[in-house]
């Protein structure tokens, strides 16, 4: 069935017509958690927040075909609400990692992409994460995250130069050795 049919179905009340289309997005929301919140668990709950808060809010959507994109846009939000409200959790027994000197391998290679990813700011991150593991266009990005164009411009580039500067000076560390 049409996206749009269901959203103004669902808008009405039609249970049956928002489970469908949220299970239709379900997985994408629970990738664009996961690489947020960095764990499953943490990932389940931000999938099971953005049903309730869309399932709550499905009458504020004005523009039916924006429905994805409007679930996107909440799972960003649930999911920085996650990380930050884990940034005040204060751990009572610290764990230490005993490095010796044998694992200091290519330091090149050890490093992820979620490593990189982890150096961006949130706006960075969202950017980049909508552009290239969603594949939204400057202007879609631009009206999930309710900024300007330009700005998403701005901050894709930005993101990028970050991106590349730290992957060059891994790869550099690594040659030192």
């Amino acid at each position: 069935m049409n996206i749009g049919r269901l959203v103004k179905k669902a808008q009405k009340g039609n249970d049956k017509a928002y489970l469908e289309l949220f299970q239709k997005y379900e997985a994408d929301i629970y990738r664009m958690a996961y690489v947020y919140v960095k764990n499953k668990n943490d990932a389940l709950d931000v999938v099971q927040e953005v049903a309730y808060q869309s399932f709550k809010n499905i009458s504020t959507l004005n523009k039916p075909e924006y429905f994805k994109t409007w679930l996107m846009k909440i799972t960003i939000n649930c999911s920085l609400t996650v990380i930050n409200k884990n940034k005040k959790v204060v751990q009572l027994i610290p764990q230490f990692e005993v490095h010796t000197g044998a694992e200091v391998e290519d330091i090149a290679t050890s490093l992820s992409l979620r490593e990189l990813m982890d150096t961006l700011h949130e706006d960075e991150k969202s950017v980049i994460l909508l552009k290239y593991y969603n594949d939204r266009t400057l202007k879609e990005i631009s009206d999930i995250l309710e900024i300007p164009l330009g700005t998403a411009k701005s901050i894709l580039y930005r993101a990028l130069n970050k991106l590349r500067q730290n992957l060059k000076e891994v790869e550099n560390y690594g040659e030192s050795f």
